[in-house]
């Protein structure tokens, strides 16, 4: 296996093991119904992986560009529209996490208390923390998004070029085809000229032949 080779298998793995942990911090967000310190610590885990995704597949892609082998690139667009899928997904799981954390503080709210300074402390001090939690979260999607934004951009290019290097391809064998049907013809011309020379050769052979069977037969005839 040439270095290449090994280089695209190394990568490989890479993506598919970032890719199976950044599924399994999604099911954990789906699940997480607070606090919201454990719901940061996911979307910071799920933010190093979709990080880490993006750059193996970015180089995956360059290497497929520099071989402009149709395969490799086909393989990149899959590979972002996988990203792209996952991070629309990760998002989504934070939106509904966002929703069962604010779901539970306003049921802890309405929980009735003996003394009603400590309930309006509470208030106050959820109402704060949600407010920049959701400012926290807001700003992580608005980012996820923009990324998302990024790699599918990035997918319609690697795709264009997949359509350029099987234009050129195409155009190759074509080109090919030509080539082979001039020399196919030259061959044959080459062959047939071949063949004319030869009856030629033959032709002279028995000219030559019938004149000095001609020149014989005078120089008898003269001199007997």
């Amino acid at each position: 296996m040439d270095s290449s080779q090994y280089i695209l298998t190394t990568l490989r793995q890479d993506i598919t093991e970032n890719n199976l942990q950044l599924k399994a911090i999604i099911q954990d967000i789906n699940a997480c119904a607070g606090p919201l310190a454990e719901l940061h610590a996911l979307n910071s885990a799920g933010r190093s992986k979709i990080s880490a995704l993006r750059k193996f597949i970015d180089k995956y892609g360059d290497i497929a560009k520099e071989s402009k082998d149709p395969e490799l690139l086909k393989e990149v667009v899959l590979q972002r529209e996988q990203l792209a899928s996952t991070m629309d997904a990760f998002k989504k799981a934070n939106l509904k996490s966002m929703l069962a954390i604010e779901k539970g503080a306003k049921e802890e709210l309405l929980k009735p208390t003996n003394g009603e300074n400590v309930l309006r402390q509470r208030q106050k001090r959820d109402k704060e923390s949600m407010a920049k939690a959701s400012s926290s979260i807001t700003d992580q999607l608005l980012s996820i998004s923009r990324q998302l934004a990024d790699t599918t951009q990035r997918s319609a290019d690697t795709l264009e070029t997949l359509v350029t290097s099987s234009d050129t391809v195409t155009g190759t064998q074509e080109e090919m085809k030509l080539t082979s049907g001039v020399i196919s013809q030259s061959g044959k011309l080459l062959a047939k000229y071949g063949r004319r020379e030869f009856t030629d050769k033959v032709l002279m052979f028995f000219a030559f032949t019938f004149f000095i069977a001609c020149v014989i037969y005078i120089v008898q005839k003269r001199l007997f």
